[in-house]
């Protein structure tokens, strides 16, 4: 595991060989690394970089779980979807908080964007990495799509 800082405090970022397996809040201190990972992460938070090109492995979970993470690994960079519009899509319109709970058990947040999931509508409500870091992860994404459609001030 290596520590990548950044604006929403230290990540923790478990590797195997170049495949990301699992990304940690509030990582204590340790050692920096030269992994594609921690660039691509550094250029995420500098505003430098919108897709994440890094393999990831998604380890354990449920079925369903397992299916919430595909489905918001597919939502576009700078979007949001609430947690109803994921389980409706997943065939299932009752299991908004079920996909709030498998949201806050993804092993890679950050990188599966589970930040870009909200409440209905669009709350701010629930994040595994608290409400703050949700909230900055959000502005950060809003600010770099009005940049870049707008182009610089």
């Amino acid at each position: 595991m290596f520590v990548v800082e950044s604006p929403i405090g230290p990540l923790g970022v478990a590797v195997e060989g170049d495949v990301v397996v699992g990304v940690r809040f509030g990582a204590g201190p340790g050692p920096d690394a030269s992994h594609p990972a921690a660039e691509q992460l550094r250029k995420y938070f500098a505003g430098e970089m919108t897709d994440f090109t890094v393999p990831v492995e998604m380890r354990g979970g449920s079925d369903f779980e397992r299916a919430v993470w595909a489905e918001i690994a597919k939502i576009p960079y700078g979007e949001m979807l609430t947690y109803g519009a994921i389980a409706t899509a997943l065939g299932d319109p009752g299991a908004a908080r079920a996909v709030g709970t498998a949201c806050n058990h993804n092993p890679v947040p950050v990188i599966v964007p589970c930040h870009r999931v909200v409440g209905a509508g669009g709350k701010m409500v629930g994040f595994g990495g608290g409400i703050e870091r949700k909230r900055k992860l959000l502005e950060l994404e809003a600010r770099v799509t009005l940049t870049r459609a707008w182009g610089e001030p």
